[in-house]
């Protein structure tokens, strides 16, 4: 589409979209050149965001998300609600384990962090809060992949999956016995499928015992033998089953 037939809201949209955890920078004309507006829109625009608190601007001159923009997203109900529900006992769990604690949400077919704790001492991640994958490349998104709907579980089993390692399991039959297992076992491990040194621990958030599964929590830890993953299966379990009881209780008490 042409971007003189983009709408005011939309060319906004765009701009903002640009910045992400690979890009959380930008010079002027990069913000043009990506998004193809003329450089007098683009200026125009991010002059307005940055008069909001939208984006803040750099001593270099590059342009960045404001401060204004985090205020609202920390709003997100679907979030906020989980994350104080779930915080209490991801420390819990932190302070049994002083491992990295991870709770993630699924987003279509991605899996979207939305918290963390780890120690100094924790092995280093790819992911972050706020970072997006692909629902099957990570222990915690085949999780939630396991509990999604029907269709949405053949669409992503009917797409090529990305090798991250040797170790990543991409064979679509090989992922539906993961499936199947994850829902009868409720944890997951898994082994350097995102990194090779690390390794994952998961299991399904629900609201409730047995309402349905919207969130997931996750140990990563790393690679160096399977004794300290086996020992994680009940603080995390211990974990999950107060997240969701507290969900329950939340969701109880809002009617």
């Amino acid at each position: 589409m042409s971007t003189s037939r983009v709408t005011a809201a939309g060319k906004v949209l765009q701009v903002l979209a640009l910045f992400d955890r690979e890009h959380p920078a930008l010079t002027l004309s990069e913000i043009a050149r990506r998004t193809g507006l003329p450089v007098s829109t683009a200026h125009r625009v991010v002059t307005e965001l940055a008069a909001w608190g939208a984006l803040e601007r750099a001593e270099d001159g590059s342009w960045h998300v404001g401060l204004r923009l985090w205020e609202i997203a920390s709003g997100c109900p679907r979030t906020q609600i989980l994350r104080d529900a779930a915080l209490p006992f991801m420390q819990d769990l932190y302070e049994a384990t002083h491992e990295n604690v991870q709770l993630a949400v699924r987003e279509g077919t991605e899996l979207v962090f939305v918290e963390r704790i780890a120690g100094h001492r924790s092995v280093d991640l790819l992911t972050m809060v706020g970072t997006r994958f692909p629902i099957g490349s990570t222990g915690m998104g085949r999780v939630l992949l396991a509990y999604a709907p029907g269709e949405l579980q053949e669409e992503v089993l009917g797409a090529p999956l990305r090798a991250w390692t040797e170790h990543t399991v991409t064979d679509p039959k090989a992922l539906r016995a993961q499936l199947d297992l994850i829902r009868r076992e409720q944890v997951f491990v898994s082994d350097r499928q995102l990194q090779e040194a690390t390794v994952g621990v998961a299991a399904p958030v629900r609201t409730g015992r047995t309402g349905p599964v919207g969130a997931v929590l996750g140990i990563v830890v790393a690679a160096r033998g399977t004794e300290r993953v086996r020992g994680l299966r009940e603080p995390l379990l211990r974990a999950v089953h107060g997240i969701s009881e507290e969900l329950g209780r939340r969701a109880r008490t809002a009617l």
